[in-house]
């Protein structure tokens, strides 16, 4: 019998650039829905491909709180999800649903 080998999948080794990261996190703000933990862990992953390291200075969070609030299992507070987007250089912007 052949033994099947699954690799994991990391988002964040295929985002090479801005416009990747916007466009992944684009598509994950229409995904989500109500999960606010499936974008923590979207912007998690943005995080990790642009260095966590560089995000904690660009923030002011200490090293750890990004890995822990970012991870899907933490819950960070809008505030730290508005300076990592800054930090990130992402812009959130609303648009109006229609009505169907």
């Amino acid at each position: 019998m052949n033994t099947l080998k699954l690799l994991k999948w990391d988002s964040a080794e295929h985002l090479k650039t801005e416009e990747d990261m916007a466009l992944y996190f684009d598509a994950c703000l229409q995904e989500a829905g109500d999960d606010a933990a499936y974008l923590a862990k979207a912007l998690g992953n943005i995080a990790r491909a642009k260095g966590m390291s560089q995000l904690s200075r660009d923030t002011g969070l200490g090293r750890e709180n990004p890995y822990k609030a970012l991870s899907g299992e933490g819950n960070p507070s809008f505030a730290t999800v508005l300076k990592v987007t800054a930090a990130l250089g992402i812009h959130l912007h609303a648009q109006a649903t229609t009505s169907t």
